[in-house]
């Protein structure tokens, strides 16, 4: 016991400060926030728009300006590879979330998307928040990220913020993967089973618009086409830290807007 106690004082302190610190180092290799800026572009060459596996990437005809939609975006970086002009790159920024679906689509000099919720439910959940995990298909890394934030590393009991067993038991759905044909029964009676009011996030470019399998028959577009959804998590998987702050911002503890 005393080698475990003395272990365990050598480590120190090890959760994170976030967000009354600072945000934790982001690998090398983190893909953010796309920002867009299509007055690079010296051509309609369209390589870009060519190589998006989900066509999240898009290029208005009248207009010529790109947008990106985070929402159907797998975070690959194959347009920025493509791209000579360095019209589309992908930043550090790891707030990606919004409650409104239009506003992952982002497109030059787009503001950080809103980040608001109904009043009636955030007075009833703001001091908590419960919340069944359903992997509706996923290929577990959505799963498995959403999980790491119930480590030590992460803490995320600390902010009142649990995964429960049961519907029945929760303030609402975190919801994953594509929802293939097979599970839209499965989700549907989930959703019913959580007490009202509650709140259904979706969490990965799967959930929100199917990922890389959208427009295929067995896969629904999102999450929101079975059930009501109130937060949307872009990434592919997102890291920790982003489906972190958007937990936050649902129960308050940073600003929601």
């Amino acid at each position: 016991m005393l080698k475990v106690l003395r272990a365990r004082w050598q480590q120190g302190y090890r959760t994170i400060r976030y967000p009354k610190g600072p945000a934790p180092d982001l690998p090398e290799q983190f893909a953010g926030r796309p920002e867009i800026d299509s007055g690079k572009c010296t051509e309609q060459c369209n390589r870009c728009v060519e190589v998006c596996p989900t066509r999240a990437i898009q290029r208005a005809r009248e207009t010529g300006r790109l947008s990106l939609d985070t929402g159907r975006c797998l975070f690959c970086r194959e347009c920025e590879r493509a791209c000579d002009a360095k019209a589309v790159r992908f930043s550090r920024e790891f707030r990606l979330a919004s409650s409104s679906r239009q506003s992952l689509v982002v497109s030059d000099d787009s503001p950080l998307p809103p980040l608001t919720m109904d009043d009636a439910i955030y007075r009833l959940l703001g001091r908590s928040l419960k919340l069944r995990q359903v992997s509706a298909g996923g290929c577990n890394a959505c799963e498995a990220d959403t999980n790491v934030l119930n480590t030590v590393g992460w803490d995320l009991g600390r902010f009142g913020i649990q995964l429960v067993a049961s519907p029945r038991h929760a303030d609402g759905l975190l919801i994953t993967g594509p929802v293939p044909q097979n599970m839209r029964l499965a989700l549907e009676k989930t959703y019913q089973a959580v007490p009202s009011p509650k709140i259904v996030i979706a969490v990965g470019a799967c959930a929100i618009q199917g990922g890389p399998y959208v427009d295929h028959p067995e896969v629904h577009h999102g999450a929101d086409c079975v059930v009501p959804v109130d937060l949307f998590v872009p990434g592919c998987p997102p890291h920790p830290l982003t489906i972190l702050h958007a937990l936050l911002a649902a129960v308050g503890a940073i600003p929601r807007a």
